[in-house]
């Protein structure tokens, strides 16, 4: 029985640890010629299919702020579990002016799973030897065979700034937003002191209203039944107040916070126990 335990975690360990990445569909990023900025990057496009360990596709070069694009055909294979490599081997089709020279490349590129991004090394197949880097997130684009542009390109600028300010990929903040738990946050008798304990989990619910840009924080304070009507809304406010100002401090902008407070109103135990009360001195919170 122990040995078929044994036999059990190793099994597992095999089955989710070395999990494959799914490569199959469409990728867009960067491309960065080596000593180039990162704010000079031309945009690229990809679109894998994956069978077995050989991957053919497409990739889509374009000039960023103009028309100017090329569709290559790719070629290549799973190296591992989460890295591939191809290479493009002829163009389709393309539109260009007598200042831009197209070169073919091959590239090896790795899956980060804790940031969603697939980026590696790039060089150049013959001629002239060049290189650089490639980043690349999953996209829900349509892949475009002609001069017809698959997104408006202002959507490179803001990759970049993710980049820069080290965001995750969109598919990676999308999960940890819908998968954050909100949990009350409790105040002393009479209080609105945020305790220390408390530091690290805001922390995190304000890194990821920052890392979307359309996503707001709404908090509610709340507090027992002790005391006057009017002195509990102010108090239930001073304790969404604390909190906002510790957001402040996180860098998250004050348009992205919103304050409600409902005194005594809307509690969520008995304010006639000890236990009741300490449970109804709160904050609660919210994305909108």
């Amino acid at each position: 029985m122990k040995l078929l335990k044994i036999l059990l975690f190793i099994s597992l360990f095999f089955t989710y640890g070395n999990a494959k990445t799914n490569f199959n569909g469409i990728w867009q990023g960067i491309i960065q010629k080596e000593g180039t900025k990162l704010n000079d990057a031309t945009i690229l496009f990809t679109e894998f299919t994956v069978l077995d360990n050989s991957l053919t596709g497409r990739t889509r070069d374009e000039i960023p702020k103009n028309d100017f694009y090329i569709i290559h055909r790719i070629k290549g294979h799973l190296v591992d579990s989460n890295t591939i490599k191809f290479k493009q081997y002829v163009a389709e089709s393309k539109k260009q002016n007598t200042r831009i020279t197209w070169i073919q490349i091959e590239c090896t590129l790795k899956y980060d799973s804790l940031t969603g991004y697939l980026s590696g090394t790039y060089s150049q197949i013959g001629g002239r030897k060049t290189g650089g880097k490639i980043i690349l997130y999953r996209s829900n684009a349509e892949f475009s065979s002609n001069e017809m542009i698959m997104l408006h390109q202002s959507w490179r600028d803001i990759f970049i700034d993710d980049l820069n300010k080290k965001r995750k990929a969109p598919e990676i903040r999308e999960k940890e937003r819908r998968n954050f738990v909100f949990e009350p946050i409790y105040f002393d008798y009479d209080k609105d002191e945020l305790k220390s304990e408390y530091f690290n989990y805001l922390s995190e619910m304000a890194r990821i209203v920052l890392d979307h840009t359309d996503l707001r924080i709404k908090m509610t304070g709340h507090t027992d039944a002790d005391g006057s009507d009017n002195y509990n809304k102010d108090l239930s406010q001073r304790r969404a107040k604390v909190i906002q100002d510790y957001f402040i401090k996180q860098g998250v902008p004050i348009h992205k916070i919103v304050i409600d407070f409902k005194g005594e109103n809307e509690p969520v135990d008995n304010n006639k126990t000890e236990n009741g009360k300490q449970r109804n001195r709160r904050v609660d919170f919210a994305f909108i």
